[in-house]
């Protein structure tokens, strides 16, 4: 029973989504009830939870049909609404509470305990205004007041994070769903592969370029870790690689997929919808910095295979092979057209997974049975529950952030201690960004800082795109930053290694991305703005700079390198990632001359140590 209520449910929600994309859409007090309800009654199911637990049957159905009733009362109510504005009825008031309460209550289950704390410290801080000091001190509301701010309006729950689950999410996950199931995930990893097999270090640098590739689709750190990592991990491990490398690896470069254009998952999308900048251009200027840290990852695993003296590996994928799936390219490709021509991501994802639809069934290779078709569609709900609980969530601790006017106190508190110097507003926004990211989905975690932290950015003249695309970095950062690095604790478990320390070790790996933010904020050439040979110049220099980074941090350049060697060249990367052609000629100069020294056999310095 519960099985086909969950099918059920499922095939609804696929054809609610792509009628609203494809055929009308709903207004905004339609779109997004309907959806939270939808992925909420499939939460409450077991569908997406970290820990289904056991949960009997009368709470079960007394929680759906509670979400249910809250979220189509605004969807029944939504005329009455708009004509009784700030005279909620006691039915109203209730409705309000109770989806409240169920939406932290769906987010507990999903994401776990931080979340629901974050939003539960914003509702305590809504009602303690007045007791509070200095410049958190407010005028403090009541519970009905809240209720209208969150439940009877789009500043709440039924705010932009829900919007865009609602409008892009659910969308893309089908599509990357439909993609992995008839075989698409096989295909990445096969054409990168065929790129980078035969090179040194091939199996990892074939990690790499997959999960760019899929991480790109599927817009989660976790989710590419399991889905790549159980076919690369093995790989790497065969080839020689530590258990711990293997899995610090495959973190860093499934991490990085989030920030990899066309897709760049959830938080991409709120980007764009929050600043109002059109998707394209925000996917545009993400690419340089994206190319960037993949450029350092890729040499830190090449660094690191001619350090342990590991032999290239052969290419392990058929040719015919790859050919019975190559048309299932065609739908990334029906993606990027429709954003290229500026058409909305929603209607380029309703294509894309309408295509993607279609060329899954034009050859066997790729066709799917009727039970694979269930699982395909289960697995793209189950990761849209996810999303939906956390942008519903988030919603909360913004609509109490406009209330209570948070955001532009905490702004101002920011310029304060940074005593009106941006790098300690960079410094201190970075490090709360990996901090909230921690506990929070990375979705979550952007919108909470976007509110908080981008306006004392865009006050220190910082331009509005570089600003949150700086926070969405470091939130995504915070998936290979330990104590709490959910990627890396992922990888660890697959390769059999110990999860902090490979974290630790992933956060080495990815330090190159911990440094582009901070580039691309003092150096717009790197989003794209300047002149053809300004932008060009500029990332040659920041490419040198990631690869120097990469060398310091595994300690081989040509030839093991010694202590003192590793802090040139990390310096080195850092000047090259600085502003000024000053910074950058001083950095070429002095790799140009490290990379001759440390090649001549009298340039040795050090000593063989292998990478663990």
């Amino acid at each position: 029973m519960r099985r086909h209520l969950i099918i059920g449910i499922a095939l609804t929600a696929a054809a609610f989504h792509l009628f609203a994309a494809g055929i009308s859409p709903f207004t905004a007090l339609v779109q997004r009830p309907i959806h939270l309800a939808l992925m909420a009654t499939l939460g409450f199911l077991g569908v997406g939870v970290r820990n289904k637990g056991r949960c009997n049957r009368a709470e079960t159905v007394v929680l759906i049909a509670a979400v249910l009733l809250g979220c189509l009362y605004i969807v029944g109510q939504q005329a009455a609404l708009v004509g009784r504005v700030g005279a909620a009825t006691k039915l109203d008031l209730a409705a309000g509470a109770v989806v409240i309460v169920l939406v932290l209550e769906l987010a507990r289950r999903t994401a776990g305990w931080g979340l629901v704390i974050v939003a539960l410290t914003a509702l305590a801080y809504a009602f303690s205004g007045p007791y509070l000091p200095g410049f958190l001190a407010h005028r403090g509301y009541g519970a009905q007041r809240l209720i209208e701010h969150l439940y009877l309006s789009t500043e709440g729950i039924w705010g932009i994070p829900l919007g865009v689950s609602a409008n892009f999410v659910y969308l893309f996950v089908l599509f990357g769903g439909i993609l992995e199931a008839s075989g698409g995930g096989k295909l990445l990893i096969g054409l990168a592969g065929r790129i980078s097999s035969r090179s040194l270090g091939g199996p990892a640098k074939t990690a790499s370029v997959s999960s760019a590739l899929m991480g790109s689709l599927s817009g989660s750190a976790v989710a590419n870790v399991a889905t790549t990592g159980a076919l690369t991990i093995p790989m790497m491990k065969g080839s020689g690689f530590r258990p711990r490398m293997a899995a610090a690896i495959e973190a860093a470069a499934s991490t990085g997929g989030q920030l990899m254009p066309p897709v760049m998952g959830a938080g991409a999308f709120i980007l764009a919808t929050w600043t109002n900048i059109p998707y394209l251009q925000v996917a545009s200027a993400a690419l340089i910095p994206a190319v960037l840290y993949y450029t350092g990852l890729y040499m830190a695993i090449h660094f690191g295979a001619a350090k342990e003296n590991l032999e290239t590996a052969q290419e392990s994928t058929q040719p015919g092979a790859l050919a019975q799936r190559l048309h299932l390219l065609v739908p990334i490709f029906v993606i990027v057209v429709f954003l290229a021509l500026g058409r909305s991501p929603m209607r380029a994802a309703f294509w894309g997974a309408i295509t993607a639809a279609l060329v899954a069934t034009a050859r066997s290779a790729t066709r799917m049975d009727r039970a694979e078709w269930r699982k395909t569609l289960i697995a793209g709900s189950a990761g849209t529950v996810q999303v939906a609980a956390a942008c519903a969530t988030a919603g909360i601790v913004v609509g109490v952030a406009s209330l209570t006017g948070i955001g532009l106190r905490m702004s101002e508190m920011i310029i304060t201690v940074a005593q009106g110097h941006l790098p300690v507003a960079l410094l201190l926004t970075a490090l709360g960004s990996i901090v909230l990211g921690m506990g929070l989905p990375t979705t979550a975690a952007y919108v909470v800082l976007a509110a908080l932290g981008a306006p004392a950015l865009t006050e220190l003249g910082v331009p509005l795109l570089a600003a949150h695309l700086f926070i969405f970095y470091y939130g995504c950062l915070s998936n290979v930053t330990p104590p709490v690095a959910l990627a890396a604790y992922a990888a660890a478990g697959l390769a059999g290694s110990s999860p902090l320390r490979t974290g630790a070790t992933a956060m080495g790996l990815a330090v190159g991305g911990f440094l582009v933010p901070f580039a691309f904020i003092y150096d717009p050439s790197l989003l794209l703005s300047g002149t053809v040979f300004e932008i060009l110049a500029t990332t040659l220099g920041a490419a040198i700079g990631v690869t120097s980074l990469a060398a310091g941090i595994i300690g081989y350049i040509g030839r093991p390198v010694s202590t003192s060697g590793r802090a040139i060249l990390i310096v080195t990367g850092i000047a090259l990632l600085g502003p000024g052609w000053l910074s950058d000629g001083l950095g070429i100069a002095i790799f140009a001359t490290a990379l001759w020294f440390w090649r001549k056999p009298k340039g040795k310095l050090g000593s063989a140590q292998q990478i663990h």
